[in-house]
């Protein structure tokens, strides 16, 4: 028995000490970092939550908010009204020649009536109807159109109409939760979700000829691409909807899609709103829109790159937007500034790319002040520049010798042997002969034997054929279609200093 009380006691000591010793233990780790956090993490079911989600709150209260004001838009297309365009290839519309009916989006932007949509929905149409989410239907009247920035403004009569929310685009971020609203494939309202992909995209579809542009010379790209790019579903029908953030504020007007099957493929473009809002107040005030010129070219987005390597300057060391004429007599020429400079900024804003500087410019008017900080010699210097008109940027453009605008083109051409327009199965063309050092030609990479078929639009078979149609430039910038030696056919932007 003593035996086994010995045994008992000697049992019972060990046990304590062994707890003892585990909670000395347990203590010394909870006083040492946690790798991984787990004292904030609660147990439950899988589908338990004891608040709502935050994201989607967001997501529900936006569309809510949005959704109200929204518009499905109509347009009927009778006659020679019924001729398409290129950016319909994106989003339907009417084939050519027979009455057609087509679809897209808007967004009501005042309680008594005001639509803003892209200028391809409406463009062309020779009636167009209004449907609210709450089914009312509307006649809609165009007040006025923006081909540039693909805007459209149109009004019905109505009165306590649902408006959307004005949003910053200038404070959106890359990776933000966006919605896109819309009528897709001529469906009810729809709402997706995705992020911010990228800003200030340049995607070339405003370059296309045959924007309608009533007082544009066929072939010149006036295009202002600055495009928000989104993941949120786009799809056809889409066209004039609404980007909202989460808060239901409206940050961009849907316009585009890139795809190979012209359906959603991953990629949607939006028009920033604060470019939108200037041109929907000029619309609204003055049927038209008055946009300030500076008086400066610069290579286009898809060609920036290539530019700055063929002047020796490594692409990564420009930041801001390489200047590589400037219009004599202009704002930016009165400003003090010259070829070669790098403007760094717009009144305190950083701009990294041309098509951000485009949009920049596009939101002022003739006569407005623009503070520019640019890079010479790497020296940074900050100037103001006054903002000229269309029209006295046209007479300056003008004013411009046909023999100067030949000599800053380049070239020496002769009329296109027969043969090669066989070959080509072209009616015209120039032949280049040679290329002058520092021109414009030799700058965009173009060399001898490259063919000029049509100059803003028009045929060249001649030297003087190709005068002429150069003082048919407008805004300063002149279009040439040109096939390369190696036979690769390009639409070139010749900057003539607007």
């Amino acid at each position: 028995m003593k035996n086994i009380g010995l045994i008992l006691a000697t049992g019972l000591i060990s046990a304590v000490a062994a707890v003892g010793g585990y909670r000395y233990i347990d203590n010394r780790e909870s006083e040492s970092p946690e790798l991984l956090p787990e004292n904030n993490y609660k147990v439950n079911f899988a589908n338990y939550t004891e608040t709502p989600s935050p994201a989607a709150t967001e997501f529900t209260q936006a569309a809510a908010a949005v959704t109200p004001a929204v518009v499905h838009i109509k347009t009927t297309y009778t006659g020679s009204q019924s001729r398409r365009n290129p950016i319909e290839e994106f989003f339907g519309g009417p084939g050519s020649g027979t009455p057609a009916r087509a679809s897209g989006s808007g967004v009501l932007v005042s309680a008594d009536g005001y639509i803003v949509t892209n200028n391809h929905v409406v463009e062309n149409a020779s009636a167009i109807e209004v449907v609210l989410p709450d089914r009312r239907s509307f006649a809609g009247k165009l007040i006025g159109r923006d081909p540039s920035t693909d805007l459209a403004l149109i009004k019905v009569e109505g009165s306590n109409l649902p408006v959307v929310a004005m949003g910053n685009s200038d404070e959106v971020q890359v990776g933000e939760w966006v919605l896109a609203v819309g009528y897709p494939l001529s469906l009810n309202s729809t709402v997706t979700a995705g992020i911010i992909s990228a800003k200030g995209r340049s995607i070339g579809i405003l370059d296309q000829p045959g924007q309608g542009n009533p007082g544009a010379t066929p072939g010149v790209s006036t295009a202002i691409e600055s495009f928000i790019q989104t993941d949120a579903a786009i799809n056809p029908g889409n066209s004039g909807g609404a980007l909202v953030n989460t808060n239901g504020q409206l940050i961009g007007i849907n316009a585009a899609i890139a795809s190979q099957t012209g359906s959603y493929a991953g990629y949607g473009f939006a028009i920033p709103i604060n470019l939108a809002k200037k041109v929907i107040n000029d619309l609204r005030s003055y049927g038209e829109v008055r946009r300030g010129f500076l008086g400066v070219s610069f290579p286009t987005p898809a060609t920036e790159d290539e530019r700055l390597r063929e002047q020796g300057i490594n692409p990564g060391s420009v930041q801001g937007v390489y200047i590589m004429d400037v219009q004599s007599g202009g704002a930016a020429a009165a400003a003090g500034l010259r070829a070669g400079d790098i403007i760094q900024s717009i009144d305190g804003v950083r701009v990294n790319s041309s098509s951000e500087f485009s949009e920049r410019i596009a939101r002022h008017r003739p006569g407005d002040r623009v503070e520019l900080t640019y890079l010479r010699n790497g020296r940074t210097t900050t100037t103001s520049a006054t903002l000229k008109g269309e029209e006295e940027t046209e007479r300056l453009a003008r004013s411009t010798s046909t023999t100067a605008l030949r000599s800053k083109l380049g070239v020496s051409v002769s009329p296109l042997p027969a043969r090669a327009k066989q070959y080509y199965r072209l009616n015209s063309g120039l032949l280049v002969t040679a290329v002058e050092r520092g021109s414009f030609f030799e700058r965009y990479g173009l060399t001898r034997n490259t063919i000029i078929t049509q100059v803003n639009g028009r045929p060249v078979n001649n030297a003087a054929e190709l005068d002429a149609a150069l003082a048919l430039s407008r805004n300063g910038v002149a279009r040439l279609e040109v096939i390369s030696p190696e036979g690769m056919r390009y639409l070139v932007n010749f900057p003539l200093g607007a």
